[in-house]
Parts: C-alpha cells; structure tokens; sequence
C-alpha cells in the first residue's frame, strides 16, 4: 500500500502431498486467497519458495508461469467464469486451445469430461439453458480436461443452494478419489468437512493443520 510492505503471508511452510483433499480456511483478511493464488500461480511470493511437482515455481518467467497454470492447474470459480455464448462442450475445451490440440479432438476430449462429471447429455446446451449446479459441473469439467496436477476450487459452492452443494462437494471427493489432488478455499464449515485435511489460517499464519483418518460421513 503505497510505500508501506504489508505482510500477507509470514513465514507459512506448507505441504500438499499427491492425491491429498485439502481445505483452506480462515477469515477475511487471514491470508487464504492470497496462499490460493501462490498455489495457483496468479500470484508470484517475494521471499521464500514454492515447489510444484519438483519445479521451483517462484523463479519462473511469467511465460512460463502461464503455462504451468494451463498445464498443472485446474480452477473452479464461485463465478462459474464460463463463457456465455459458448456451448458446454466449447467452454470445457478452451484450456485444450492453449495446449494446440486440434478441434476435433479438443471437442472429444470436452465430451468425455462432461460425461465423467453427469452432463454427457449437456454438451450442446449453453450456459443460460442450464441450472447453477449444472454450470459449475461445467466448470469443474473444464478444470480436469487437461488432467492437471491440482484442482484449486475458490468458494465453489458459494452461489448455489444447499442441495446443490451437496451434489457438488460429492463430486469433488469422486475426483480426488480417482487420483487427483483437491485444493478447496471455504469459510463453510460443513463444506470444509468435505476434505480430508483443514488447514486453518489466522493473520497470516497457521493457526492449526488437521488430517482427518476418515472423511465425515455425509
């Protein structure tokens, strides 16, 4: 802020193993969308170091950068961040442009995801033409398509009702149990209680780090 440092995050040392299902909590102004963004390489750190799959993420060009976020990561929005005049099937193929795959196989690759997630009978529909549970099953597709290291969810059941939630959070736990490593930001507790493990921040520090043996039974 101007020519004051302001200190978001101070001295976290965190690690998220492959496979692992964790929440990030904690109040406003704790630090959690900043260490989301870190994680999720929209934000570069200016001390210390983040590793990701072996790459010292916090060296790399903003190119470089770039690619990692297409190629490793998955984000799920609150907002859904579709694009409206876009079919399903087009929106979940838009990360496979940037890899330069052809069409044709991007718009395959796109119907094969939507019918993991229960909307093979959706791919031609636009997002007006679908329910709000609907559009973000849409967007967690597009999050796996390029069958990424981490899906990074940002408040992804913030906009939809409680029973719609329920349908959602159960997809992500089939997610990370076909293999993939889930990374959820909440300030829900019952949505926290998804995960397998909740990490607490508090100004900028973690306040407690908890695996669970058993998911809660929901």
């Amino acid at each position: 802020m101007g020519k004051q440092a302001l200190p978001v995050l101070k001295g976290i040392s965190l690690d998220i193993f492959k496979n692992e299902y964790v929440a990030l909590m904690g109040p406003s102004g704790s630090g959690k969308s900043t260490l989301m963004n870190i994680i999720g390489c929209l934000d570069t750190l200016t001390a210390g170091q983040y590793i990701l799959n072996g790459s010292n993420v916090s060296t790399m060009t903003d190119d470089a950068l770039a690619e990692v976020r297409n190629k490793e990561i998955g984000f799920v929005f609150q907002q859904f961040n579709l694009l409206p005049r876009l079919t399903a099937a087009e929106n979940v193929a838009l990360p496979l442009i940037y890899a330069g795959i052809a069409k044709r196989q991007r718009l395959e690759m796109a119907k094969e995801v939507l019918a993991k997630v229960g909307l093979a009978d959706r791919s031609h529909h636009k997002p007006n033409e679908m329910s709000g549970g609907q559009i973000q099953r849409v967007a967690i597709a597009r999050a796996l398509v390029n069958n990424p290291s981490i899906i990074l969810a940002d408040e992804p059941t913030g906009n939809l009702d409680s029973k719609t939630s329920v349908e959602i959070m159960e997809l992500f736990g089939s997610i990370q149990a076909a293999g993939n490593t889930v990374v959820l930001v909440t300030h829900e507790e019952d949505i926290a209680a998804y995960a397998r493990r909740v990490v607490r921040l508090r100004d900028g520090v973690i306040e407690t780090d908890k695996r669970k043996e058993m998911a809660a039974a929901h």
